[in-house]
């Protein structure tokens, strides 16, 4: 960013792979890790997004080449306590005996690009994850149109024109510019996205302060939160995210980290859980498809169909169980 560059910006690319992936299992990374693994893919100059452990690499005879260094990942893990009251204590007010408590620390994990190893199989191993990225690639037309479907289905509404774009949380209302106006159908989806991440602080959903002043640190931390969340949603939808910005943004964000680096994993945790309301992680894209037009006609019927979260508190982030549920309009 001191470089003038957000690194996470970029088109999608799904013929050099698309999904950051496991190199040897091609297990996609998910949570906040994209965007870990993006940052991590600009600071080498890779284009690669295929990554592994040096334990597992070791097994295949391959190795990270000298002076590369690892790029870190959260690994979640789903801790429970089982409630036991002392003999002859009444049942508690939090449960009933035997009730489970959960929640979710995360480990870090270290992983290598594929750009930064050596060894007898490499170059086969990179060739079959590309040509299977390959074979699982939708054509861009396929894709955008699944994009439109999904951000359609979100309930705030849209209005187009003007020369900005941005999300009025007194009307809860998005206003974007004509899509004409945008160099590309997938920059006009990527703002579109970081519009909606904005809107999942709204009162209503998952409170975030929206109140922040231009310039301000609430303001910066907001921008961040929408900026990150519109990359995990281009990278499930397959967009990119080629956001079209004000260089102003990045000095915001820079002061904001150098003053508090932790605040960047606090902000990584919030645009996980807006994305989860817009984009649930673990619903296909087809099935995603599927949801947008039940919402649609569900609306065309007089019915509303809502989203509503039940949270796992960690330390560190939450995450989203999603419910779904019809109500009628009155």
């Amino acid at each position: 960013m001191q470089q003038g560059v957000a690194p996470w910006r970029k088109p999608w690319d799904g013929s050099g792979g698309g999904h950051h992936c496991n190199l040897i299992s091609g297990h996609r990374y998910r949570g906040s890790n994209p965007i870990l693994l993006t940052l991590a893919m600009h600071i080498r100059g890779s284009a690669l997004p295929f990554w592994c452990g040096y334990a597992e690499a070791r097994q295949l005879g391959i190795s990270p080449k000298k002076g590369s260094k690892a790029a870190m990942i959260l690994r979640p893990q789903l801790h429970q306590q089982v409630n036991q009251p002392e003999a002859g204590q009444r049942e508690q007010a939090d449960g009933p005996e035997g009730a489970a408590r959960s929640w979710v620390s995360y480990q870090p994990v270290a992983v290598f690009n594929a750009a930064d190893l050596e060894g007898p199989g490499l170059t086969e191993l990179i060739t079959a994850r590309q040509e299977a990225a390959g074979l699982q690639a939708r054509p861009e037309p396929e894709r955008l149109a699944a994009a439109e479907a999904v951000l359609s289905a979100w309930p705030v509404p849209v209005s187009f024109g003007g020369d900005r774009a941005f999300y009025l949380p007194q009307l809860d209302r998005i206003q974007l510019p004509e899509r004409a106006s945008f160099q590309s159908a997938a920059a006009f989806y990527a703002t579109w996205a970081h519009e909606q991440v904005h809107s999942t602080g709204h009162v209503s959903r998952l409170k975030r302060d929206l109140g922040g002043a231009f310039g301000k640190p609430r303001y910066a931390r907001e921008e961040l939160v929408a900026e990150l969340g519109a990359v995990l949603l281009g990278d499930r939808l397959e967009i990119g995210s080629q956001l079209q910005s004000h260089a102003a943004y990045l000095e915001h964000w820079i002061a904001l980290l150098q003053a508090e680096p932790q605040v960047l994993f606090q902000v990584l945790g919030e645009a996980r859980q807006a994305v989860e309301l817009i984009a649930p992680e673990g619903v296909s894209a087809r099935e995603m498809d599927c949801q947008a037009e039940v919402q649609g006609a569900s609306r065309a019927m007089g019915w509303r169909l809502r989203v509503v979260g039940q949270s796992i508190t960690s330390s560190s982030s939450i995450y989203l169980a999603n419910t779904v549920y019809y109500q009628a309009h009155h």
